[in-house]
């Protein structure tokens, strides 16, 4: 892994759940960093991760309060930073249908205020989080979530003579996050009914300490433009209802407005800029057939066959009752049983 001692670090979103769990990995790996930055907006939740994280014992950290949607903030939290981690989103699909406008102001020119402060400041390597959500997109959080990818890719074609990359993540549903499945259960069951969206709905499934390991292996492995999605396992709907509470009786309530039944990380209209390089998918950039070889050696991958999409319906991996219910114990609560 590459040493990131002697460096200066940004989270936009830092106080979020992946922001939490990344510092908390750096500061393990690295617990002498130069500097570590945690920017939110959040003042209460800085305070708490203040408390386990305090600058008595990692005298590299610095909490920063700030919106993505202020460029005059970032311009000055990025002076001097060499690495920004970009969390920072709005991310609740319904939230998105109703309040549009936030969404757009946040996910879209937030990314690009995060990429003009970067260029400005000289900041050496953006990585930007990205959801399967964005392949595709028939909700408007996915959309700008796209419109957030195209940015960072486009960024690297804008930076000039700067050395400067920004690459992109992409993966699924986090195991516990707020607003997914799981811990909705875990509370429905003790009413006996569990409600779902469709019987055939499926997803992608990804734990935090994955999206690190991904994000890493971003910092230190690409070349900037690209995006790199994990080979990960999906889950069926039903499996987590029998993993969680067999006994429940199901209660079908429809598909939300802007949800999938399945979603895709890399559409079959990607397939044609896809290589696969073994743990890893990665979606090339559009460029010339120069820079394509110089992506192609870097990464030492082969294209996918003609027509591939990577869809969570027709995954080849996929998690059975019990791996969920292990998981569940790992990742949620260690003393899960199916006794309440």
């Amino acid at each position: 892994m590459i040493d990131l001692s002697s460096k200066s670090i940004l989270i936009t979103g830092g106080t979020g759940s992946f922001g939490q769990k990344f510092a908390g990995a750096v500061l393990e790996k690295f617990p002498d960093i130069h500097r570590l930055v945690v920017f939110s907006r959040d003042e209460l939740k800085q305070y708490e991760m203040a408390q386990k994280y305090p600058k008595s014992r990692y005298d590299g950290i610095r909490y920063f309060l700030g919106d993505v949607r202020d460029k005059d903030r970032l311009l000055r939290a990025f002076e001097d930073i060499d690495l920004v981690i970009h969390a920072a989103a709005l991310k609740q699909v319904p939230a998105a249908e109703y309040n549009p406008f936030e969404f757009i102001k946040t996910n879209i020119i937030g990314a690009e205020n995060v990429i003009s402060a970067a260029l400005d400041k000289g900041v050496k390597t953006v990585i930007n989080l990205s959801t399967d959500k964005a392949a595709a997109p028939i909700n408007l959080y996915g959309a700008t979530k796209l419109c957030a990818d195209k940015l960072f890719i486009a960024a690297n074609n804008i930076k000039g003579g700067r050395e400067c990359k920004f690459t992109i993540v992409r993966y699924g549903n986090v195991i516990g996050s707020r607003g997914s499945v799981i811990p909705l259960f875990l509370k429905q069951r003790k009413n006996k009914t569990l409600s779902i969206t469709d019987p055939e709905m499926t997803r992608f499934s990804i734990s935090l300490n994955e999206g690190i390991s991904l994000v890493f292996n971003a910092i230190e492995k690409s070349l900037g433009g690209e995006i790199i999605v994990p080979k990960i396992p999906s889950f069926r709907i039903l499996d987590v209802a029998k993993a969680i509470s067999p006994e429940a009786e199901i209660e079908y309530i429809g598909i939300r407005p802007g949800e999938k039944i399945h979603e895709e990380m890399i559409t079959e209209a990607d397939a044609v800029n896809t290589i696969d390089i073994g743990d890893y998918l990665i979606i090339l950039p559009t460029t010339s057939e120069s820079r394509r070889k110089l992506y192609l050696d870097f990464h030492k991958g082969l294209f996918v066959d003609k027509g591939f999409s990577y869809n969570s319906g027709n995954n080849d991996q996929w998690l059975s009752v019990e791996d969920i219910r292990e998981l569940i114990k790992i990742h949620i609560n260690p003393n899960f049983t199916l006794n309440e």
